[in-house]
């Protein structure tokens, strides 16, 4: 990769020359997942794995979901339960005996309870007293983002107070060179709303963006019905004929049920020229990037042409294969359509890992810690931003969180070791 941060090539060397087991974080937009996406390019995919936390980080990152590939299901009848039935899995046995390295993307959205399971089976599958029985973890992502989804009635359960994150010893690398904008004033803020501190600089930076939105901004919305409900609306609000785009799925019924939830796109994509839209994947030939946004501007049923709004350049888009792999590295379902969706409205959720060109939020009834902090980190620049109503109680960090990275900035940081 070209432009590299200080920081992505220091992790890069230490990727490729340490044999330590390594924690990747920082804000948005530091270059973790450019940095992963070049690192998997060069390995060796029957030997290193990656895994995503979730399906949708999965599919980005090519890969398989944490759960499927160990096995695990949704830890029914509790965590003993699901660790001595995957203790039986003769195909997990294999899986981990091929094993050298596995790469976890999106990592603070796994419970600390579903790493501790994945830890355990690795030592007894690996015949091995070793933590991870042997297998060298890179794990990537940013706890002071959403929170992981935990069984019904429990509290939550990060992975970093796990025994398998214990037992990892992990070297931790935060980065803090941001690639996604130059402005230094907008990372500062987003920085300090993602520890929650309130300054004056924070209330004014609110102020100063709280105007209406443009018309071609993204609305982020915490609830999906919200989202929904907005898509629909503004579509129909256009004037001209609507087309349909369905989406066509190939594999087993089982694995595309499951594509048909985590792919970035929807089963039937309705569209009209002029609508707001999403591109949902990197082009090849580097004419736009996952999450630039555009216009349709021919609607045809063989020919959809996009007016990118960042570049005034359109570009026609062809249809793209989305994959869902299976616990065993293997292709089990496609889904293929045009890699467009919907942009008036997003969930917060659903934008995590995304980056927008225009965004309008509304942060005047979130409930989350770091629902804020990802709604705001979501765009490429400051000047894309517009809010809606806010509050001061939205803004709100997890004390556990600022905890843990408190306590692993006062370790020595290979990062901050090697900076000047």
């Amino acid at each position: 990769m070209l432009n590299w941060t200080v920081d992505q090539s220091r992790a890069r060397n230490l990727l490729d020359n340490s044999k330590s087991n390594l924690f990747l974080t920082g804000t948005p937009g530091t270059g973790k997942s450019a940095l992963v996406q070049d690192f998997m390019a060069t390995q060796d995919r029957k030997r290193v794995v990656a895994l995503g936390s979730t399906g949708a980080a999965a599919i980005l990152i090519g890969g398989r979901t944490f759960h499927s590939y160990f096995a695990l299901g949704i830890l029914q009848g509790g965590k003993q339960a699901a660790i001595e039935k995957a203790k039986g899995n003769r195909q997990l046995r294999s899986r981990l005996r091929k094993t050298d390295l596995i790469l976890i993307d999106e990592v603070s959205m796994l419970s600390g309870e579903v790493l501790d399971c994945a830890e355990t089976l690795a030592r007894f599958h690996r015949e091995s007293d070793e933590p991870w029985g042997g297998i060298r973890i890179i794990a990537v992502g940013d706890f002071a983002q959403l929170p992981p989804v935990t069984r019904s009635g429990y509290a939550k359960d990060w992975a970093f107070r796990s025994k398998a994150w214990e037992f990892a010893e992990f070297e931790n690398l935060e980065f803090r060179q941001v690639c996604r904008t130059q402005e230094q004033d907008f990372v500062e803020i987003l920085d300090q709303i993602r520890w929650a501190y309130w300054s004056d600089e924070v209330e004014s930076f609110l102020g100063s963006h709280q105007n209406d939105p443009d018309e071609d901004a993204s609305h982020i919305f915490p609830r999906r019905y919200q989202t929904e409900s907005f898509n629909r609306m503004s579509l129909e609000n256009l004037e001209g004929m609507m087309m349909e785009f369905p989406t066509r799925y190939y594999g087993s019924q089982i694995y595309i049920e499951k594509l048909q939830k985590e792919a970035p796109i929807p089963a039937v994509l309705e569209l009209k020229e002029g609508a707001l839209v999403m591109l949902r994947v990197n082009d090849p030939k580097q004419r736009f990037v996952n999450g630039s946004l555009g216009k349709i501007e021919v609607c045809e049923p063989h020919r959809v042409c996009v007016k990118l709004l960042d570049r005034n350049r359109v570009v026609e888009i062809d249809k793209f294969s989305f994959s869902f792999i299976n616990a065993d590295g293997e292709e089990v379902a496609v889904a293929e359509n045009l890699p467009l969706s919907l942009a008036y409205a997003n969930t917060i959720h659903k934008t995590q890992g995304a980056t927008l060109d225009k965004i309008h939020v509304d942060l005047a009834s979130l409930w989350e810690p770091g629902q804020a902090y990802v709604a705001l980190s979501r765009v490429r620049s400051a000047d894309g931003l517009t809010i809606g109503r806010w509050s001061r109680d939205a803004f709100q960090a997890d004390p556990e969180v600022k905890a843990f990275y408190h306590e692993i900035r006062q370790r020595p940081s290979v990062l901050a070791m090697g900076r000047s």
